[in-house]
């Protein structure tokens, strides 16, 4: 249930908020992957910062998508080599 969500959001671009433990985490869900472990994570930009991190699903509860705040990926611009 949770990819399902979580992929849709990514899918189409809308935030989501949940709670981690007992913070309220809002994020823009970039990456659903797996640890080598087995366990699901996600990873995301959290809201108002540019820091990227990594949650645990077992750890995530209370899943709102936003469906009316949808966001623009941030694309790091390397510079070339030459």
């Amino acid at each position: 249930m949770k990819t399902e969500i979580f992929s849709s959001a990514i899918y189409n671009r809308n935030k989501i908020t949940f709670l981690y433990g007992l913070n309220k985490i809002t994020l823009d869900p970039y990456f659903i992957s797996k640890e080598k472990d087995g366990r699901k994570v996600i990873y995301g930009k959290l809201f108002n910062s540019s820091e990227i991190r990594k949650f645990e699903y077992q750890r995530i509860s209370n899943i709102k998508v936003l469906k009316n705040v949808k966001f623009s990926p941030i694309i790091p611009i390397l510079a070339k080599a030459v």
